[in-house]
C-alpha cells in the first residue's frame, strides 16, 4: 500500500498564491532544497502559476464586461500628458 501525500490545497487569495511562489522560488535560488524537494517545489509553483494566471484571467474578463467597449489600447504618448 503506497502512501500518497494529498495535495496542497489551493490558496485562498492571488496575493496569497503569489507570497508561496516568491517563497519556493528563494528557497530554489538559494539552493536549499535536495533534489526531491526541488522537483515537489517547482511542480508546486507550477500549479501556483497556473492559479495565479487563471485568476489574472478572471479579473480580465471582468474589467472586459465593465468596461464594454470603452476599453481602447495604451498610448504611451497620450499618457504623458502632453497636448498636440
Amino acid at each position: 500500500m503506497s502512501k500518497k501525500l494529498p495535495a496542497a490545497a489551493l490558496p485562498s487569495s492571488f496575493e496569497e498564491a503569489m507570497a508561496e511562489l516568491e517563497q519556493l522560488v528563494a528557497r530554489m535560488e538559494a539552493g536549499e532544497l535536495p533534489l526531491e524537494a526541488a522537483v515537489a517545489a517547482y511542480k508546486r509553483g507550477s500549479e501556483l502559476v497556473k492559479y495565479c494566471a487563471a485568476q489574472l484571467e478572471k479579473v480580465d474578463s471582468q474589467v472586459k464586461v465593465l468596461e464594454g467597449d470603452m476599453l481602447k489600447p495604451f498610448n504611451a504618448d497620450s499618457a504623458s500628458g502632453e497636448d498636440e
